[in-house]
């Protein structure tokens, strides 16, 4: 199955100071990256609150990042702010090269994300427009995969942890040098294990990226002391089949409590137990 991914973002990434520039700037060690291989990667600001979730790829002498297209000014002003005096150059081929989904489907030419997912970047559609799937297949396997996103309604307010990052250091190296934000998502990482986490949901109700995840359960009340509001907030979303599934943080000692989006009175949500 294939997906045009429309909505996503390309920069490369070239110069003779390329990797070591990528290196100081995201979670991940960039030298570490295979040839055929998505990396996830925070890019975090010095608070360590991930500003966008990138997918590194290495293409050609340089490395391509992707993410959302609502992110696109944003990050790319950013990133050009710390070049500096590197030999780093940045340039935005978000209508230059095609971004294709792979679902199920293994291609030698493709960029491995997980076991079920890859992608390729082709400069020319091998097939018409017509003949790629909803984005919403996508974004239903990425769910299903629990791989979060961050888009300009999310951004600068989770930390690395809270996405699962840390876990089997998929997004964060802890040995590799500094980044910004280093310092503090090391310091939650030593101090111990991370108090919110990602998990999966689904409801009747539409829902919006950003909404507060709000338990009102006696049970959970009992813990907060009163009635405990923004214990999580949706990362990523996708209506699949009339219902509406969503990727959210959430306060892990409150898994099992009732959960509702904004207030006592919103709309329920299910945990889907994945692990």
């Amino acid at each position: 199955m294939r997906v045009h991914l429309n909505n996503r973002s390309l920069l490369l990434i070239t110069g003779s100071d390329s990797e070591s520039f990528l290196q100081a700037q995201l979670s991940n060690d960039i030298s570490k990256l295979a040839e055929s291989s998505i990396q996830l990667n925070a890019y975090c600001q010095h608070q360590g609150k991930i500003i966008g979730l990138f997918w590194v790829m290495r293409y050609m002498n340089g490395f391509l990042i992707s993410f959302p297209n609502d992110l696109l000014e944003k990050i790319q002003s950013r990133l050009k702010m710390f070049v500096i005096m590197s030999d780093v150059v940045i340039e935005d081929l978000s209508n230059d090269l095609f971004q294709i989904g792979l679902i199920g489907e293994q291609k030698s030419d493709a960029y491995a994300l997980n076991d079920s997912l890859s992608m390729l970047v082709t400069d020319s559609l091998d097939q018409s427009r017509d003949d790629f799937q909803d984005i919403k297949e996508w974004d239903k396997s990425c769910f299903d995969s629990l791989l979060p996103e961050i888009f300009l309604d999310t951004s600068e307010k989770l930390v690395p942890q809270m996405l699962n990052l840390d876990i089997d250091e998929v997004g964060v190296n802890f040995s590799k040098g500094c980044y910004p934000g280093q310092e503090v998502v090391a310091r939650l990482h030593y101090l111990g294990s991370a108090k919110r986490r990602l998990f999966s949901f689904v409801s009747d109700s539409d829902l919006q990226l950003g909404d507060s995840l709000y338990c009102a359960s006696s049970e959970g009340a009992s813990l907060r002391g009163s009635r405990y509001k923004g214990s999580g907030i949706v990362v990523s979303k996708v209506k699949y089949n009339s219902l509406f599934y969503c990727l959210a943080t959430l306060d892990v000692d409150l898994v099992d409590h009732k959960i509702t989006l904004n207030n006592e009175q919103g709309p329920k949500l299910k945990r889907i137990n994945n692990e």
